[in-house]
């Protein structure tokens, strides 16, 4: 009998391991919260806790950058994705220099070093890696000859090339500072057992150096040849055809023992690389991005330098409210996308989308140009400022405060500001406090407290509307400069 029951229980035990294991393959999400219990770290459960995960990558088009006011990007798609699978927000941060990434990583900064870094062995003994994403040679890119196109064979072209790595001697090649560009090229050095003037740059992305080497600056640099192969098709002069490397692999990092994120990067993208999602956004960044990359040359702001038509305009009035004026920018994106215009279905209108009755106590309406509809709002912004300034004596909180008062109305905003105060939360403080009972302002328990003198609210249009407008500001600024 002993023997029949540790003969089933064994039976048993192996079938509950399999249900396991494909109630783990179909439900992911639900593993992040059990992997918590079950790991000694705790940099997931404080990223959740948090409800926000902070990573750090590169400025470009295959990276992350802003186009038309939008935040895009192959990494800042891939970073949202994997947020949006554990339930929190992203926030992004800007780092060209790998080795700087890397130490403010261990330094607790960043959660995710979400960069095409490559997994080497002297890397992994102070950061783990998470399983291999992009596996691409490095290559030498340079100039094809003047009258290539005219030229009758690829061999005509390809003597005046480049093309074995024991030419490289003697040559100048720029590559960004601290980049496995730089340290390949010194591997090189000791290969061919000769001298390579390496110019190691810092403040520039390989993008840069490419732009920089299609204009005729530089006459060589070294990039990952998928980016080489993006490059090519708005820049068809540029050669990328002389590989300098073996294939390497390349991932995100997280910092050293963060076992339990660890695990939830490689459950998810383990999952997510397989789908027909995943393949459509590698082609949207890698094979086929000619019209995002041509629009760019017009568009992309940290190129520009520009986020409207308006900018010289935003930035004299947003001075009267002591804002920066990319915040101040963020809000009429937001508003109107920067078109003069638009009439919302409530009947605002103009570029700052004040309602006609708020318009007239300012002295505007519809026949009103663009630059005094921003004048007249920011003066309404400002009004709403020296409404909270009495209170909310902290000025970054207080613009939370503001924006949400100039979507909903200041009496609606001081109702959630009220409850806070019963609820035992800070009414001086927006995010995890007062943003919650503007969100359930829709929600009768709230709209019916004794404590609320304006009622009902479509709360989750203020909160909302604050969020998005504080992350836009966010991308502007480290697009535009001040």
């Amino acid at each position: 009998m002993f023997f029949l029951w540790k003969f089933n229980r064994k039976l048993i035990t192996a079938f509950l391991s399999m249900i396991n294991l494909l109630w783990s393959c179909n439900h992911a999400s639900l593993l992040y919260q059990s992997d918590l219990t079950s790991k000694s770290d705790s940099r997931l459960q404080t990223i959740i806790e948090r409800g926000k995960l902070i990573a750090v990558t590169d400025p470009g088009a295959t990276s992350y950058f802003v186009y038309r006011s939008q935040p895009m990007g192959y990494q800042f798609e891939l970073l949202q994705q994997f947020a949006k699978q554990i339930g929190v927000r992203l926030e992004i941060h800007v780092e060209r220099d790998p080795k700087t990434a890397l130490e403010k990583l261990n330094e607790g900064y960043f959660d995710i070093v979400a960069k095409t870094i490559v997994i080497t062995r002297e890397r992994s003994e102070t950061v783990d890696f998470m399983a291999p994403m992009i596996t691409s040679r490095q290559v030498l890119v340079q100039r094809k000859p003047k009258g290539w196109r005219q030229m009758a064979t690829m061999e005509e072209v390809n003597k005046r090339m480049v093309r074995q790595i024991t030419d490289l001697a003697g040559k100048t090649i720029h590559v960004p500072k601290n980049s496995a560009f730089y340290y390949r090229l010194v591997h090189v050095q000791q290969e061919i057992k000769a001298d390579i003037d390496i110019a190691e740059v810092s403040g520039k992305d390989p993008e840069d150096f490419l732009r920089m080497l299609a204009n005729g600056e530089i006459n060589y640099t070294v990039c990952d040849e998928n980016v080489a192969r993006v490059a090519q098709k708005v820049f068809p002069e540029l050669d990328a055809e002389t590989v300098i490397s073996l294939p390497a692999k390349s991932s995100w990092a997280v910092g050293k023992g963060n076992e339990s994120l660890l695990n939830a990067l490689n459950l998810w993208w383990a999952e997510f690389s397989q789908t027909e999602q995943a393949a459509l956004l590698y082609d949207k960044y890698f094979s086929n991005p000619m019209g995002l990359l041509a629009g760019q040359r017009d568009y992309h702001l940290s190129r520009s330098g520009q986020i409207s038509g308006y900018d010289e305009t935003i930035r004299k009035y947003s001075s009267f409210l002591n804002w920066d004026w990319r915040l101040l920018a963020s809000l009429i994106y937001q508003e109107s996308k920067f078109m003069p215009d638009v009439t919302s279905h409530k009947g605002a209108y103009g570029i700052m989308q004040m309602m006609p009755n708020t318009a007239m106590a300012y002295g505007v309406d519809s026949s009103s140009t663009p630059q005094e509809h921003i004048e007249a709002g920011v003066k309404h912004l400002r009004w709403l400022d020296n409404q909270l300034k009495k209170e909310i004596e902290n000025s970054a909180e207080r613009q939370k405060f503001v924006l949400a008062a100039y979507n909903a109305g200041l009496e609606h905003v001081n109702d959630a500001r009220r409850l806070a105060v019963k609820h035992k939360k800070d009414p001086n403080v927006w995010d995890n406090n007062v943003d919650y009972f503007m969100l359930n302002k829709s929600n009768p328990k709230y709209y019916r407290d004794d404590v609320v003198q304006y009622g009902y609210c479509r709360g989750e249009e203020p909160y909302k509307f604050v969020r998005e407008i504080i992350e836009r500001y966010d991308h502007y600024r480290w697009a535009v400069t001040n």
